[in-house]
């Protein structure tokens, strides 16, 4: 990870100009921008072309995450951003522990095959864990935003704000896991939670804000993820009540090198049993 260039006293203030609540409101609207852009490119057509990791991109990745650097760079001047699609050109910039975090396309394979359930995804993370964050499911004409320690909300399409919180646990738990990634690991380890424990299947962030919604309990991902993956959700998800756990069973941290996350599982805000031996080391970047 690169070093970080400039003085603490810089970054410190940054960090005092940021107004969380105008940065949702630019955050939300860059989403949206983003969101048009890739509903464009589906109806027009487009190749796909395949990265390192042999995960797919495709000009809608790219044209999204432009707008959202642009976007960005107006809304919060001089904040680092961490986007996917510059990370694999080899641009990183040079950061502390407060920047942001975009995958402009979540759920690219979901998007290839003419489905509903990617995502838009921008966090901002400071000091390791998420601060804020936007996910928009552009198909569904969606937007969940949350401000950690504040509170989450529900944007549709009437464009109304509606608060949104996590459930409470009950005896029988509803379960959200990948599309790509679901593996045996994944079934024994919601066995070990809660015996016959079944699953909903859907692609992208999208399952984070479905628990932070209250609609299910809990979200295991026992293969890696890059932390641009995640960063959007997981600071809805706090928002709404919810946690998420790595594998030391302690919050998903952020800042990590490479910026990969091995596992995680997530939660309405329960304590969950540890991942750790379940883990499916060999699983794929999503």
């Amino acid at each position: 990870m690169p070093s970080m260039c400039g003085s603490t006293a810089v970054f410190g203030w940054r960090r005092s100009k940021v107004d969380d609540a105008a940065l949702l409101d630019a955050l939300s609207e860059a989403a949206r921008e983003a969101g048009e852009a890739i509903r464009a490119v589906r109806r027009r057509g487009f190749d796909v072309a395949h990265k390192g990791d042999l995960s797919p991109v495709t000009e809608a990745d790219h044209a999204a995450e432009q707008i959202i650097l642009a976007a960005l760079a107006k809304a919060a001047p001089g904040v680092p951003v961490i986007a996917e699609e510059e990370v694999a050109a080899g641009r990183i910039p040079a950061h502390d522990d407060f920047y942001f975090l975009v995958d402009p396309l979540d759920g690219t394979k979901e998007f290839v095959r003419g489905g509903d359930d990617y995502t838009v995804n921008i966090g901002l993370i400071q000091g390791g864990t998420p601060r804020l964050g936007v996910v928009l499911a552009p198909e569904q004409d969606r937007l969940f935003a949350g401000l950690v320690g504040k509170g989450a909300w529900i944007e549709g399409p009437d464009g109304e704000r509606k608060p949104t919180r996590t459930r409470e646990r009950g005896t029988e738990l509803v379960a959200v896991a990948s599309k790509s990634h679901f593996t045996a690991n994944t079934s024994d380890y919601l066995d070990s939670v809660s015996p016959g424990c079944g699953h909903v299947s859907v692609g992208s962030s999208l399952k984070f804000c479905i628990v932070a919604e209250g609609l299910a309990d809990i979200y295991p991902r026992l293969s890696p993820t890059s932390e641009w993956d995640t960063a959007a959700g997981h600071a809805v998800l706090l928002a709404a009540g919810g946690r998420v756990d790595g594998l030391d069973g302690q919050s998903l941290g952020y800042g990590k090198p490479t910026f990969l996350n091995r596992g995680f599982v997530a939660t309405a805000g329960w304590s969950p049993p540890s991942i750790g031996p379940f883990m499916n080391y060999e699983g794929t970047l999503a």
